[in-house]
């Protein structure tokens, strides 16, 4: 019976493709005893094709390839019956894509988190070093947190030997990305106990006011 293939293939596959280079698809009914039209979609967006490009063979051109084409998904489809349809999935792979510096200023016993977003197929895993040397983990002072896209470092009450440079490695099979933390520890900022300075306030207001009515009749005879 009639049937599409996409690229030779006559069931939905996966292309596994670099950035840069076009990738190109080609569309064929196959065993049709008629002139077919054919329709092509990106996701769920209808390409528009040329009159030339619709009838049994019909082609696309993906190009440049880019890292925002990873897993979208490309479907020929016969236009008089929608549920003949062949898809392809674009597996684009990319390295890691992380550099520059930052320089994060924080007060003396205060929580800093140290954020790394780094895009990259296939996933990547992440490293922190400290000046240059693997950081060691304290269970209760460092916290990590990871995604696909998102690693981040956690100090919990920052000390001053916490201060230098933090460096995130982000690694997978297709290379690395790295960014550097500069990290700066102030001195603890002197707390006023706000009830404190409230309750002496009110004393001294207190205290005056007492004395004004103390000296009330002298004031009077004065006046």
């Amino acid at each position: 019976g009639l049937e599409l293939s996409v690229n030779n293939h006559t069931a939905d596959f996966s292309l596994s493709t670099l950035p840069g280079p076009p990738v190109s698809l080609s569309c064929l009914a196959q065993n049709s005893s008629q002139a077919e039209e054919l329709l092509w979609y990106r996701g769920a967006g209808r390409v528009d094709l040329k009159d030339g490009n619709k009838v049994n063979v019909s082609n696309i051109c993906v190009s440049p390839v880019t890292e925002s084409d990873n897993g979208v998904t490309f479907t020929c489809k016969l236009a008089r019956d929608k549920s003949v349809q062949v898809s392809v999935i674009l597996d684009v792979q990319f390295p890691p894509q992380l550099t520059g510096e930052e320089s994060l200023q924080i007060e003396e016993e205060k929580d800093v988190t140290l954020t790394c977003n780094a895009k990259s197929n296939p996933q990547a895993q992440a490293a922190w070093y400290k000046n240059n040397i693997t950081l060691t983990l304290q269970q209760d002072r460092y916290q990590l947190y990871q995604t696909s896209e998102v690693f981040q470092l956690s100090i919990i009450k920052v000390q001053k030997s916490d201060k230098g440079t933090y460096t995130c490695v982000v690694k997978s099979s297709l290379g690395e990305g790295r960014k550097d933390f500069h990290l700066i520890v102030e001195d603890k900022k002197p707390v006023f106990p706000k009830e404190a300075v409230i309750a002496a306030v009110v004393v001294v207001t207190v205290t005056i006011l007492f004395g004004i009515l103390a000296r009330k009749d002298k004031i009077f005879k004065v006046w």
